[in-house]
């Protein structure tokens, strides 16, 4: 929770987490005004009540003494105690009135996911969106329903990723652009979980429900682009390569490589060749041969390897397929034998 929390300049509280007292559970609740988290914990209570204390200090403490199984929270002249067998602490707090409420999604639109779907979803295309935000829409994970799956796209201009995630239960759920920022939060809080979750949307946020757990992001106004148009039907020339091979072979690539991270594929069906060059003034050069099916047309076009080491990640086939159109074209890269994922780099201007 406490990295959602903010260094807000007028609303200092957003540096808090907000614990509230209640019936039969504490509930800790954090936010940034993009990003909110509301936790539910079972606990004795013997008066109710809410304070707002600085996240920082509150989990810096609680980590330190994480070995006792109770401790004991009360508020004496606004400020929380908290005692356990190794003393007491006391920490100053905050006006908790000036404290945001959360966000409640409507569940006109839900649908339930397994969270690992959901996880491996964004983790398949996230690392493609865009870290700058100049256009939002870039900066995002774009979300929406097709038929039985749930797709998950992102691009920085640069690349694209794809991933299709099968789910029965899906229902019509339409599109949403989640920031990317906000993407890394909502993994880092839910991977440990191993069962379904909820998820609701609208057109302004989206949360994520599971036993006690609540989390709501708000999302981006915006299109994204007409992504599928750019994605090449038809290929005029197809490499597949074992996915460890050509991993290892990038691995090298990088000693060579010069500032742009530039890496020279080269593809020859006549002469069964599947080369890689990298070169570099100041240090040298090296050229790989890759064992490879191949077919089509001779071709030899320049990519930044990060670009395409980043994809792997993606792919659970021991084998890759890179598909080619010709010079200045876009490079598709597929599992082979899963069409679930698809990721496309634009080539390098030499």
């Amino acid at each position: 929770m406490e990295k959602i929390t903010s260094k807000h300049p007028t609303l200092p509280v957003l540096r808090c987490v907000l614990i509230e007292a209640s019936k039969n559970s504490v509930i800790l609740r954090a936010t940034n005004l993009e990003l909110g988290i509301e936790i539910k914990i079972p606990a004795k209570i013997y008066s109710e009540g809410t304070v707002a204390v600085p996240a920082n200090i509150l989990f810096s403490f609680i980590s330190q003494i994480q070995s006792d199984e109770n401790v004991t929270l009360e508020v004496v002249d606004k400020n929380l105690i908290i005692s356990s067998s190794f003393g007491k602490a006391s920490i100053n707090s905050y006006a908790n009135e000036d404290f945001p409420t959360l966000p409640i999604v409507p569940k006109d639109k839900t649908f339930k996911i397994h969270t690992k779907d959901l996880i491996k979803g964004f983790k398949s295309v996230w690392y493609s969106a865009s870290v700058a935000s100049m256009k939002p829409e870039l900066s995002s994970v774009y979300v929406y329903g097709d038929d039985n799956e749930v797709v998950f796209v992102a691009t920085d201009s640069f690349r694209l990723a794809e991933k299709k995630i099968y789910n029965k239960k899906l229902k019509d759920i339409g599109s949403i652009l989640i920031p990317y920022k906000s993407v890394i939060e909502i993994v880092r809080i839910l991977e440990d979980i191993s069962n379904e979750i909820e998820v609701s949307l609208t057109k302004n946020q989206i949360s994520f429900s599971f036993e006690g757990i609540y989390v709501t992001s708000r999302v981006v106004e915006g299109i994204f682009p007409d992504y599928k148009q750019i994605i090449p039907k038809e290929f005029t020339t197809e490499v597949v390569v074992l996915k460890q091979d050509i991993m290892q072979a990038l691995k090298m690539a990088t000693i060579f490589s010069d500032a742009f991270h530039q890496i020279l594929m080269r593809v020859d069906p006549a002469k069964k060749l599947f080369e890689l060059s990298t070169k570099n003034t100041e240090v040298g050069e090296h050229t790989h041969n890759l064992s490879a099916a191949i077919s089509g047309d001779a071709v030899t076009i320049p990519f930044n390897y990060k670009y395409i080491v980043d994809c792997f990640q993606s792919i659970d086939a021991d084998s890759v397929s890179l598909h080619f159109n010709g010079l200045n074209r876009a490079m598709v890269v597929r599992g082979v034998s899963d069409p679930s994922f698809t990721y496309l780099v634009m080539p390098m201007n030499k």
